[in-house]
């Protein structure tokens, strides 16, 4: 053993066994994945495959659709959460960054997993780059390994994170909008399914995550589904207040018989007035803002234009008196 570890340190320098010991780890867990993934296919899961293609065959018709398949299906029970509030979360934090893909769950763990990985791995090269140039001390060394991979495994949730916050603020911008729009379409004898899709069509260009999600509304209301139901996920899938409280006013309107169109002037009024409020509120924030960048880039220069030459005057009396 002494003989390997004098060997690894005159070979790779001070971190040579730590080196080695990593390797060691990373051949550990290679070996042991295709033992996790690979695991038998539950019957059941079975059972219903074989269900599937069966309604499959019944319907050549259909054949020619999307039936392309899912490559990390067999990885789902590696890939998705076992808890399904943990899986719900997850699943609404991606629906919310406009990802609502039936996938997307599974496809986020995989990047993260994969960038983690491969981060990782950059990061061991890297630490066993500089150690061939130089003898950097172990701390550096497992920094150097282990910040790359943390970093990677974080840049999906930070991306996500990232797109809520870009889409909600699409939202709350075209909704005072979109809600005007709504009213017009309202008052001049459409219903409100019928306004809903005008808008959604009509405000793409400005607010697509908005659009989205009108179109998402249409399209449930046109399958049947119950409109009360689809207009609190659509709350739920904004995350804003605003198109939360539009909701409540909506199935209230349908719940106590009064009429709509009254109903979206006076919270189209209101959601107009709160944009005129958060506009000012950006403006009055704004000289607090200016102070200090003024201060850094102002006071600096001017105290070098003012006192910059006394300051040149005495260092000279002060050298001509010791010399």
């Amino acid at each position: 053993m002494d003989a390997i570890i004098t060997l690894l340190t005159d070979r790779f320098g001070p971190a040579g066994p730590l080196y080695a010991l990593a390797a060691i780890g990373l051949l550990m867990v290679a070996s042991v994945l295709p033992v996790l993934l690979k695991r038998p296919e539950d019957p059941l899961d079975k059972l219903n495959r074989a269900q599937h293609d069966t309604a499959k065959a019944d319907k050549p018709a259909l054949r020619n659709r999307n039936d392309g398949k899912d490559k990390l299906e067999k990885y789902a029970s590696f890939l998705e959460p076992k808890d399904k509030q943990e899986y719900s979360q997850i699943q609404l934090k991606l629906l919310q960054a406009g990802y609502p893909g039936k996938n997307a769950v599974r496809t986020y763990h995989f990047l993260q997993f994969a960038l983690g990985l491969g981060a990782l791995v950059l990061g061991v090269a890297y630490a066993v780059l500089k150690s061939t140039t130089g003898e950097p001390s172990t701390q550096a060394t497992i920094l150097s390994i282990l910040i790359p991979g943390a970093v990677g495994y974080m840049a999906p949730k930070y991306w996500v994170t990232r797109r809520v916050a870009e889409r909600q603020e699409q939202i709350i911008n075209g909704f005072p909008d979109a809600l005007d729009m709504m009213l017009v379409c309202i008052e001049a004898g459409q219903s409100l399914d019928q306004a809903i899709i005008r808008v959604a069509k009509e405000i793409r260009a400005g607010f697509p995550a908005l659009a989205d999600e009108f179109e998402i509304v249409s399209y449930e209301m046109k399958a049947g589904k119950d409109r009360v139901q689809v207009l609190r996920d659509m709350a739920e899938r904004a995350g804003v207040p605003d198109v939360a409280s539009f909701v409540t006013v909506l199935i209230q309107s349908t719940t106590f018989g009064t009429s709509i169109a009254e109903a979206l002037r006076v919270y189209a009024g209101e959601m107009r007035d709160k944009r005129v409020m958060r506009a000012e509120e950006k403006a009055n924030t704004l000289p607090t803002k200016m102070t200090l960048a003024t201060m850094m880039l102002t006071v600096p220069p001017l105290l070098i234009i003012l006192i910059g030459p006394s300051v040149y005057n005495v260092y000279k009396t002060l050298a001509s008196i010791k010399f």
